[in-house]
Protein backbone atom coordinates (compact mmCIF):
# COMPACT_ATOMS: atom_id res chain seq x y z
CA UNK A 1 0.00 0.00 0.00
CA UNK A 2 1.43 3.76 -0.70
CA UNK A 3 0.28 6.43 1.19
CA UNK A 4 1.48 10.16 0.45
CA UNK A 5 1.62 10.80 4.53
CA UNK A 6 1.90 14.39 3.31
CA UNK A 7 -1.52 13.94 2.08
CA UNK A 8 -4.57 14.89 4.54
CA UNK A 9 -5.93 11.91 5.83
CA UNK A 10 -9.16 12.90 4.98
CA UNK A 11 -8.23 12.44 1.26
CA UNK A 12 -7.76 9.15 1.05
CA UNK A 13 -10.62 6.92 1.18
CA UNK A 14 -8.83 4.30 3.83
CA UNK A 15 -5.65 5.60 5.60
CA UNK A 16 -3.56 2.31 6.54
CA UNK A 17 -3.91 2.71 10.85
CA UNK A 18 -0.57 3.97 11.71
CA UNK A 19 -1.87 7.20 9.68
CA UNK A 20 -5.55 7.40 10.59
CA UNK A 21 -4.69 7.15 14.49
CA UNK A 22 -1.41 8.71 14.04
CA UNK A 23 -1.97 11.86 17.27
CA UNK A 24 -3.53 8.46 19.37
CA UNK A 25 -0.10 6.68 19.02
CA UNK A 26 1.95 9.60 19.32
CA UNK A 27 -0.09 10.13 22.30
CA UNK A 28 0.41 6.62 23.89
CA UNK A 29 4.65 6.88 23.17
CA UNK A 30 5.03 9.70 24.89
CA UNK A 31 2.89 8.12 28.21
CA UNK A 32 4.58 5.02 27.50
CA UNK A 33 7.30 4.00 30.54
CA UNK A 34 6.42 0.24 30.60
CA UNK A 35 9.39 -1.98 29.42
CA UNK A 36 9.20 -2.79 25.43
CA UNK A 37 9.57 -5.80 23.92
CA UNK A 38 13.38 -5.57 21.35
CA UNK A 39 12.39 -3.76 18.21
CA UNK A 40 9.08 -2.49 19.10
CA UNK A 41 7.20 0.95 18.99
CA UNK A 42 5.19 0.53 21.83
CA UNK A 43 5.15 -1.52 24.87
CA UNK A 44 2.34 -4.41 25.05
CA UNK A 45 0.62 -2.77 27.49
CA UNK A 46 0.77 0.81 25.20
CA UNK A 47 -0.68 -1.61 22.05
CA UNK A 48 -3.47 -3.18 24.12
CA UNK A 49 -4.61 0.53 24.83
CA UNK A 50 -4.31 1.15 21.54
CA UNK A 51 -6.83 -1.58 20.41
CA UNK A 52 -9.20 -1.75 23.33
CA UNK A 53 -9.03 2.05 23.68
CA UNK A 54 -7.66 4.13 26.83
CA UNK A 55 -10.32 7.20 27.69
CA UNK A 56 -7.69 9.04 29.53
CA UNK A 57 -5.21 9.51 26.65
CA UNK A 58 -7.94 9.85 24.36
CA UNK A 59 -7.66 7.02 22.45
CA UNK A 60 -10.21 5.14 20.94
CA UNK A 61 -11.64 1.54 21.36
CA UNK A 62 -10.98 -0.09 17.75
CA UNK A 63 -11.94 -3.69 18.01
CA UNK A 64 -14.71 -5.22 19.70
CA UNK A 65 -13.95 -8.41 21.40
CA UNK A 66 -12.39 -10.06 23.65
CA UNK A 67 -10.14 -8.20 25.81
CA UNK A 68 -8.12 -11.67 26.55
CA UNK A 69 -7.74 -11.99 22.68
CA UNK A 70 -5.90 -8.91 22.66
CA UNK A 71 -3.25 -9.61 25.24
CA UNK A 72 -2.67 -13.48 23.92
CA UNK A 73 -2.38 -11.87 20.51
CA UNK A 74 0.44 -9.10 21.62
CA UNK A 75 2.32 -11.80 23.48
CA UNK A 76 2.32 -14.52 20.92
CA UNK A 77 4.19 -11.55 18.77
CA UNK A 78 6.63 -11.09 21.13
CA UNK A 79 7.50 -14.68 20.91
CA UNK A 80 9.24 -16.49 18.10
CA UNK A 81 5.95 -17.77 16.95
CA UNK A 82 3.78 -16.09 14.44
CA UNK A 83 0.69 -15.11 14.73
CA UNK A 84 -2.63 -17.03 13.22
CA UNK A 85 -5.87 -15.18 13.83
CA UNK A 86 -9.18 -17.33 12.62
CA UNK A 87 -12.85 -17.17 12.26
CA UNK A 88 -15.64 -16.65 10.14
CA UNK A 89 -15.95 -14.13 7.67
CA UNK A 90 -16.10 -10.50 8.58
CA UNK A 91 -15.51 -10.73 12.28
CA UNK A 92 -12.51 -8.19 11.34
CA UNK A 93 -9.44 -10.40 11.38
CA UNK A 94 -7.92 -8.22 9.21
CA UNK A 95 -9.07 -4.88 10.97
CA UNK A 96 -7.35 -6.68 14.34
CA UNK A 97 -3.99 -7.66 12.23
CA UNK A 98 -3.37 -3.98 10.80
CA UNK A 99 -4.49 -2.86 14.28
CA UNK A 100 -1.60 -4.78 16.06
CA UNK A 101 1.32 -4.32 13.00
CA UNK A 102 0.28 -0.66 13.81
CA UNK A 103 0.89 -0.98 17.69
CA UNK A 104 4.04 -3.62 17.83
CA UNK A 105 5.79 -2.13 14.10
CA UNK A 106 4.38 1.70 13.67
CA UNK A 107 3.87 0.06 9.90
CA UNK A 108 0.84 -2.12 9.24
CA UNK A 109 1.71 -1.60 5.10
CA UNK A 110 4.11 -4.74 4.97
CA UNK A 111 1.43 -6.84 3.76
CA UNK A 112 0.76 -10.21 1.52
CA UNK A 113 -2.69 -10.77 -0.17
CA UNK A 114 -2.90 -14.31 0.26
CA UNK A 115 -4.79 -16.21 -3.19
CA UNK A 116 -4.75 -18.79 -5.97
CA UNK A 117 -1.92 -16.42 -8.27
CA UNK A 118 0.10 -15.77 -5.39
CA UNK A 119 3.52 -16.70 -5.59
CA UNK A 120 6.85 -17.24 -3.69
CA UNK A 121 7.98 -13.89 -5.51
CA UNK A 122 5.59 -11.91 -4.04
CA UNK A 123 6.08 -12.99 -0.39
CA UNK A 124 9.90 -13.05 -0.61
CA UNK A 125 11.54 -11.35 -2.93
CA UNK A 126 11.84 -11.05 -6.81
CA UNK A 127 14.12 -9.30 -9.72
CA UNK A 128 14.59 -6.39 -11.69
CA UNK A 129 15.40 -8.28 -14.89
CA UNK A 130 16.67 -5.37 -16.89
CA UNK A 131 19.22 -5.25 -13.95
CA UNK A 132 19.85 -8.99 -13.55
CA UNK A 133 20.22 -9.79 -17.47
CA UNK A 134 23.01 -6.69 -17.47
CA UNK A 135 24.79 -7.29 -13.96
CA UNK A 136 23.62 -10.39 -12.55
CA UNK A 137 22.15 -11.23 -9.21
CA UNK A 138 23.52 -8.52 -6.57
CA UNK A 139 21.15 -6.79 -3.97
CA UNK A 140 21.23 -3.75 -6.46
CA UNK A 141 19.08 -5.91 -9.01
CA UNK A 142 17.00 -7.42 -6.04
CA UNK A 143 13.49 -6.18 -5.64
CA UNK A 144 12.20 -7.10 -1.72
CA UNK A 145 8.64 -8.23 -1.11
CA UNK A 146 7.36 -7.84 2.25
CA UNK A 147 8.93 -11.33 3.70
CA UNK A 148 12.59 -9.95 3.16
CA UNK A 149 11.50 -6.72 4.24
CA UNK A 150 10.27 -7.10 7.58
CA UNK A 151 12.59 -9.42 8.22
CA UNK A 152 15.53 -7.04 7.64
CA UNK A 153 13.78 -4.05 9.17
CA UNK A 154 12.64 -6.02 12.50
CA UNK A 155 9.22 -5.01 11.10
CA UNK A 156 5.35 -7.14 11.57
CA UNK A 157 4.34 -8.74 8.58
CA UNK A 158 0.69 -9.41 7.47
CA UNK A 159 -0.49 -12.32 5.65
CA UNK A 160 -3.78 -12.03 4.73
CA UNK A 161 -5.80 -15.02 3.64
CA UNK A 162 -3.06 -17.47 3.90
CA UNK A 163 -4.74 -20.66 3.00
CA UNK A 164 -6.23 -19.16 -0.12
CA UNK A 165 -2.06 -19.94 -1.08
CA UNK A 166 -1.00 -23.16 -2.45
CA UNK A 167 0.76 -25.19 -0.06
CA UNK A 168 4.40 -25.24 -1.53
CA UNK A 169 3.72 -21.41 -1.18
CA UNK A 170 2.55 -21.24 2.40
CA UNK A 171 5.77 -23.37 3.37
CA UNK A 172 8.25 -20.75 1.84
CA UNK A 173 7.47 -19.04 5.87
CA UNK A 174 8.93 -22.25 6.83
CA UNK A 175 12.50 -21.05 7.33
CA UNK A 176 11.73 -17.39 8.24
CA UNK A 177 9.28 -18.68 10.87
CA UNK A 178 11.69 -20.90 12.61
CA UNK A 179 15.49 -20.23 12.19
CA UNK A 180 14.34 -16.34 11.72
CA UNK A 181 16.87 -16.64 8.42
CA UNK A 182 15.59 -16.10 4.49
CA UNK A 183 18.35 -17.70 1.88
CA UNK A 184 19.07 -16.06 -0.82
CA UNK A 185 21.34 -18.68 -2.73
CA UNK A 186 21.54 -16.36 -6.17
CA UNK A 187 23.91 -14.33 -4.28
CA UNK A 188 26.96 -15.09 -2.38
CA UNK A 189 29.03 -14.30 0.83
CA UNK A 190 27.20 -12.13 3.63
CA UNK A 191 24.82 -11.07 1.54
CA UNK A 192 22.93 -14.79 0.33
CA UNK A 193 21.37 -14.44 3.99
CA UNK A 194 18.94 -12.19 5.83
CA UNK A 195 18.98 -12.33 9.37
CA UNK A 196 15.43 -11.25 11.24
CA UNK A 197 15.94 -7.94 13.32
CA UNK A 198 14.13 -7.91 16.53
CA UNK A 199 10.68 -7.03 16.16
CA UNK A 200 9.88 -9.27 13.07
CA UNK A 201 7.04 -11.17 12.75
CA UNK A 202 4.08 -12.77 11.13
CA UNK A 203 0.34 -12.25 11.16
CA UNK A 204 -1.35 -14.32 9.42
CA UNK A 205 -5.36 -14.63 8.76
CA UNK A 206 -7.59 -17.61 7.85
CA UNK A 207 -11.37 -17.82 6.99
CA UNK A 208 -12.99 -20.84 9.03
CA UNK A 209 -15.08 -20.71 5.81
CA UNK A 210 -11.95 -21.84 3.34
CA UNK A 211 -11.24 -24.63 5.61
CA UNK A 212 -9.77 -27.53 3.77
CA UNK A 213 -9.20 -25.71 0.25
CA UNK A 214 -5.29 -25.20 1.09
CA UNK A 215 -4.99 -26.69 4.36
CA UNK A 216 -1.72 -25.49 6.24
CA UNK A 217 0.93 -28.38 6.46
CA UNK A 218 1.68 -29.43 10.00
CA UNK A 219 4.83 -28.26 10.34
CA UNK A 220 3.70 -24.66 9.24
CA UNK A 221 0.87 -24.68 11.70
CA UNK A 222 3.20 -25.90 14.26
CA UNK A 223 4.74 -22.46 13.83
CA UNK A 224 1.89 -20.39 14.75
CA UNK A 225 -0.13 -19.67 17.70
CA UNK A 226 -3.94 -19.98 16.55
CA UNK A 227 -6.60 -17.36 17.85
CA UNK A 228 -10.03 -17.37 16.76
CA UNK A 229 -11.98 -13.98 16.21
CA UNK A 230 -15.58 -14.80 17.14
CA UNK A 231 -18.80 -12.86 15.47
CA UNK A 232 -19.91 -10.25 18.35
CA UNK A 233 -22.25 -11.72 21.26
CA UNK A 234 -23.84 -9.03 22.32
CA UNK A 235 -26.81 -7.38 20.69
CA UNK A 236 -26.04 -3.86 21.96
CA UNK A 237 -22.55 -3.91 21.01
CA UNK A 238 -23.31 -4.68 17.45
CA UNK A 239 -26.17 -2.22 17.25
CA UNK A 240 -23.57 0.24 18.48
CA UNK A 241 -20.29 -0.94 16.08
CA UNK A 242 -23.00 -0.61 13.04
CA UNK A 243 -24.33 2.43 14.00
CA UNK A 244 -20.92 4.35 14.54
CA UNK A 245 -19.35 2.63 11.63
CA UNK A 246 -22.38 3.45 9.21
CA UNK A 247 -22.49 6.82 10.24
CA UNK A 248 -18.79 7.11 9.75
CA UNK A 249 -18.83 5.85 6.59
CA UNK A 250 -21.92 8.03 5.65
CA UNK A 251 -20.27 11.33 6.58
CA UNK A 252 -17.43 10.36 4.45
CA UNK A 253 -19.85 9.56 1.66
CA UNK A 254 -21.11 13.09 1.36
CA UNK A 255 -24.34 11.70 3.25
CA UNK A 256 -25.77 14.81 6.20
CA UNK A 257 -28.24 12.67 8.47
CA UNK A 258 -27.67 10.22 10.88
CA UNK A 259 -28.67 6.56 10.23
CA UNK A 260 -31.82 6.11 11.59
CA UNK A 261 -31.64 3.79 14.79
CA UNK A 262 -35.07 2.52 14.22
CA UNK A 263 -33.90 1.05 11.26
CA UNK A 264 -30.63 0.20 12.39
CA UNK A 265 -32.43 -2.26 15.10
CA UNK A 266 -34.27 -3.83 12.07
CA UNK A 267 -31.11 -4.34 9.89
CA UNK A 268 -28.70 -5.72 12.91
CA UNK A 269 -31.93 -8.34 14.07
CA UNK A 270 -32.62 -9.21 11.18
CA UNK A 271 -28.30 -10.28 10.12
CA UNK A 272 -28.36 -11.49 13.46
CA UNK A 273 -31.34 -14.20 12.97
CA UNK A 274 -30.77 -14.76 9.19
CA UNK A 275 -26.90 -15.81 11.00
CA UNK A 276 -28.08 -18.08 13.92
CA UNK A 277 -31.28 -19.66 12.64
CA UNK A 278 -32.90 -18.50 15.78
CA UNK A 279 -35.61 -15.38 16.29
CA UNK A 280 -35.57 -13.33 19.23
CA UNK A 281 -38.14 -15.22 20.74
CA UNK A 282 -36.36 -18.75 20.26
CA UNK A 283 -38.48 -20.00 17.10
CA UNK A 284 -36.20 -21.96 14.73
CA UNK A 285 -35.68 -20.70 10.67
CA UNK A 286 -33.95 -21.30 7.86
CA UNK A 287 -29.93 -20.26 8.69
CA UNK A 288 -28.19 -18.32 5.12
CA UNK A 289 -25.19 -20.02 4.33
CA UNK A 290 -24.25 -16.47 2.73
CA UNK A 291 -21.94 -14.65 5.03
CA UNK A 292 -24.39 -12.47 7.38
CA UNK A 293 -21.77 -10.95 9.50
CA UNK A 294 -21.49 -7.26 10.92
CA UNK A 295 -18.95 -6.41 8.47
CA UNK A 296 -21.72 -7.31 6.26
CA UNK A 297 -24.27 -5.41 8.50
CA UNK A 298 -22.20 -2.49 7.99
CA UNK A 299 -21.82 -2.41 4.39
CA UNK A 300 -25.66 -2.86 4.21
CA UNK A 301 -26.45 0.14 6.47
CA UNK A 302 -24.25 2.06 4.33
CA UNK A 303 -26.03 1.31 1.23
CA UNK A 304 -29.10 1.95 3.31
CA UNK A 305 -27.85 5.23 4.26
CA UNK A 306 -26.88 6.03 0.68
CA UNK A 307 -29.88 5.02 -0.92
CA UNK A 308 -32.25 7.02 1.02
CA UNK A 309 -30.29 10.60 1.13
CA UNK A 310 -29.33 10.05 -3.11
CA UNK A 311 -32.64 8.91 -4.08
CA UNK A 312 -35.23 10.79 -1.31
CA UNK A 313 -33.13 13.28 0.44
CA UNK A 314 -33.93 10.77 3.70
CA UNK A 315 -31.73 8.40 6.56
CA UNK A 316 -33.43 5.44 4.54
CA UNK A 317 -35.84 3.00 5.80
CA UNK A 318 -36.80 -0.60 5.89
CA UNK A 319 -37.47 -0.73 1.92
CA UNK A 320 -34.14 0.38 1.56
CA UNK A 321 -33.24 -2.63 3.77
CA UNK A 322 -34.98 -5.25 1.90
CA UNK A 323 -33.80 -3.65 -1.35
CA UNK A 324 -29.85 -3.84 -0.20
CA UNK A 325 -30.46 -7.24 1.69
CA UNK A 326 -30.92 -9.16 -1.96
CA UNK A 327 -27.50 -8.53 -2.99
CA UNK A 328 -26.01 -10.22 0.12
CA UNK A 329 -27.92 -13.37 1.16
CA UNK A 330 -27.90 -14.04 -3.18
CA UNK A 331 -23.90 -14.33 -3.12
CA UNK A 332 -23.21 -17.88 -2.93
CA UNK A 333 -26.64 -19.72 -3.04
CA UNK A 334 -29.74 -19.09 -4.74
CA UNK A 335 -31.87 -20.79 -2.27
CA UNK A 336 -30.97 -18.07 -0.16
CA UNK A 337 -33.01 -15.52 -1.10
CA UNK A 338 -36.00 -18.19 -1.37
CA UNK A 339 -34.58 -18.22 2.38
CA UNK A 340 -34.57 -14.39 2.75
CA UNK A 341 -38.25 -14.23 1.10
CA UNK A 342 -39.70 -16.66 3.85
CA UNK A 343 -38.21 -15.29 6.67
CA UNK A 344 -39.84 -11.74 5.55
CA UNK A 345 -43.23 -13.66 5.13
CA UNK A 346 -42.84 -15.98 8.41
CA UNK A 347 -40.74 -14.05 11.01
CA UNK A 348 -41.44 -10.38 10.85
CA UNK A 349 -45.21 -10.23 11.51
CA UNK A 350 -45.47 -10.46 15.09
CA UNK A 351 -42.83 -7.58 15.80
CA UNK A 352 -43.57 -4.26 17.10
CA UNK A 353 -42.63 -1.21 15.62
CA UNK A 354 -43.44 0.77 12.09
CA UNK A 355 -40.01 -0.01 10.57
CA UNK A 356 -41.18 -4.23 11.17
CA UNK A 357 -44.05 -3.68 9.56
CA UNK A 358 -42.60 -1.59 6.33
CA UNK A 359 -39.94 -4.62 6.52
CA UNK A 360 -42.40 -7.28 5.80
CA UNK A 361 -44.49 -5.01 3.50
CA UNK A 362 -41.18 -4.58 1.43
CA UNK A 363 -41.04 -8.39 0.79
CA UNK A 364 -42.16 -8.26 -2.95
CA UNK A 365 -39.19 -6.04 -3.35
CA UNK A 366 -37.10 -8.88 -3.63
CA UNK A 367 -35.76 -9.73 -6.81
CA UNK A 368 -37.45 -13.25 -8.48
Amino acid sequence: MIVDVTEPAEAVQRPPAEVRFAAELARLRAADTAARPPGWHLSVQAARRFVVGDPALEVSRKFVGDPSLIDRALITLATSRGLMLVGEPGTAKSLLSELLAAAVSGDSTLTIQGGAATTEDQIRYSWNYALLVAEGPSMRSLVPAPMLRGMAEGRTVRFEEITRCPLEVQDCLLSPLSDRVLAIPELTGAESMVFARDGFNVIATANTRDRGVNDMSSALKRRFNFETVFPIADFRTELALVTDEAARLLRRSGVTAEPRRDVLEVLVTTFRELRTGETARGDSMDRLSAVMSTAEAVSVAHAVGLRGWFLRGEPGNAEDVVTCLAGTAAKDNPEDLAKLRRYLAQQVTWRDGDQWTALHQARHLLPG
